[in-house]
């Protein structure tokens, strides 16, 4: 898997462009749908990533990018981590990719690329 290039709103992965945030689960590329966590904004001031969404937990390591670092990452979604004997990482999104590209086998992600 190749990260060619991060900016904000927008992140190139393997030649191909995301204009929002990806999930990357064994090296499949998806959007992540946010949706489930909007009822938690009020809360935050930001959508946070919660235990509504669909978290690649399959993994040794969960790489979470943080855009800039705005993304919220909520308590439940560290338990979780915590529970399953997933090693959670959660960085500023540059940093994240970074990290990816460092060691990514058994490693899934979630990055924000919006703010």
């Amino acid at each position: 898997m190749r990260f060619e290039a991060f900016s904000f709103g927008s992140i190139r992965i393997d030649g191909v462009s995301y204009p929002h945030d990806v999930v990357i689960d064994h090296g499949e590329v998806r959007k992540r749908k946010k949706k489930p966590s909007k009822k938690f904004r009020d809360r935050f001031g930001h959508t946070p990533l919660s235990m509504e969404e669909a978290i690649p937990w399959k993994c040794r390591r969960l790489v979470i990018g943080t855009g800039t670092g705005a993304l919220p990452v909520m308590d439940e979604v560290k338990h979780e981590a915590r529970r399953r004997d997933v090693e959670l990482v959660i960085l500023p999104t540059a940093e994240a990719i970074a990290k990816l590209k460092e060691a990514f086998e058994q490693t899934n992600a979630i990055l924000h690329v919006t703010c």
